[in-house]
């Protein structure tokens, strides 16, 4: 069971209002409007996504790595690095 299934509702909610922030930058450009103005909606998504993927480390951590580490051996080892790498990914974005 994947360690975010708590908070699937609220992860549904908020890539849904990314989608719609998406959506109004996509009106934005049709509607020519100022680059900076767009630009800043780009961040705000851009922020809103960094957020879900912040919460999705953290259930990660908190339920993945953490039974892995209980029950021990190679497992542990597996999801620790995954957890690792996947913070180097989002550090790099």
């Amino acid at each position: 069971m994947p360690g975010y299934t708590m908070h699937k509702d609220d992860i549904a909610k908020r890539l849904a209002r990314v989608e719609g922030q998406v959506r109004g930058i996509a009106k934005m450009v049709e509607d020519d409007r100022y680059c900076i103005d767009i630009l800043d909606q780009v961040l705000a998504v851009t922020k809103a996504l960094q957020q879900v993927s912040l919460g999705l480390v953290h259930d990660h951590i908190g339920h993945c790595v953490a039974d892995a580490v209980q029950e021990g051996g190679d497992e542990a080892r597996e999801k620790l690095d995954e957890a690792t790498a996947a913070i180097a990914r989002l550090m790099r974005a």
